[in-house]
């Protein structure tokens, strides 16, 4: 299984995530929270911890490497994300599909991103993308996946921009897949990045996290104006 890592850029660190963060972690949660609909973000101490522990026995299985968002800048804590449903194939293929076991030094043939959330304050500002950046490096280039998954309740359009902003091809809904965190039965939307596609996908991200910080420096003309559209795409 993949053991624990830190990823770096110029404007978040991704640290690995631990219960020393449980504090950081609710006060970045407990921003304005209108912005949650559709993702669990615990609110208070206790549930902050219960939602670390069972990120971390995730992560004990093989199944998840769970992280700490850390803005650069601001020298705080502002949010989680992960890869999850991490799969481990291997030959003769296991069968039913879908449910190979990890051995000690094996790495993910395919990966997931997801369960992420950001402090009201770190929405808008290059945290996301840079942190998509990261992780999508990682995967690729590091692990050297075949395809990186993300999905998000069809309703969250929010989401569902970021996403496609970010490269991923819609694939389709899954309906009646989960219980929502508003109780409902959620129908989730499909997307994903393949490694055939990483090259082009990384080349576009790596320009919006450059005009990002572009955007954080004086500038003037086109150049300024194109920053700030980077930013108005950019949703977290």
């Amino acid at each position: 299984m993949p053991p624990a890592v830190t990823l770096e850029g110029s404007r978040v660190k991704l640290e690995p995530l631990n219960l020393s963060h449980a504090s950081a972690l609710v006060r970045a949660a407990t921003e304005a929270r209108d912005t949650y609909d559709f993702t669990r973000v615990p609110a208070d101490e206790a549930a902050m911890v219960r939602y670390i522990e069972a990120a971390l026995a995730d992560q004990s299985t093989g199944w998840a490497l769970p992280f700490a968002i850390y803005d650069l800048h601001s020298h705080a804590t502002v949010g989680s994300t992960r890869f999850l449903d991490l799969d481990y194939w291997s030959w003769p293929p296991a069968w039913p599909p879908g449910h190979s076991a990890p051995r000690p030094d094996a790495i993910p043939t395919v990966a997931e991103i997801g369960s992420t959330w950001l402090a009201s304050s770190s929405q808008r500002t290059g945290c996301n993308t840079e942190a998509k950046l990261l992780m999508l490096g990682h995967a690729f280039d590091t692990w050297g996946v075949l395809r990186v998954t993300l999905k998000t309740d069809s309703r969250n359009t929010r989401s569902r921009r970021s996403i496609e902003r970010i490269g991923g091809r819609f694939e389709g809904i899954r309906r009646a897949h989960a219980r929502a965190v508003d109780g409902s039965v959620r129908d989730s939307a499909y997307y994903s990045i393949l490694a055939t596609e990483w090259p082009d996908v990384s080349a576009v991200l790596k320009a919006r996290v450059s005009a990002l910080a572009l955007y954080r420096k004086p500038a003037t003309g086109q150049l300024a104006e194109h920053a700030r559209s980077q930013l108005r795409e950019d949703h977290a």
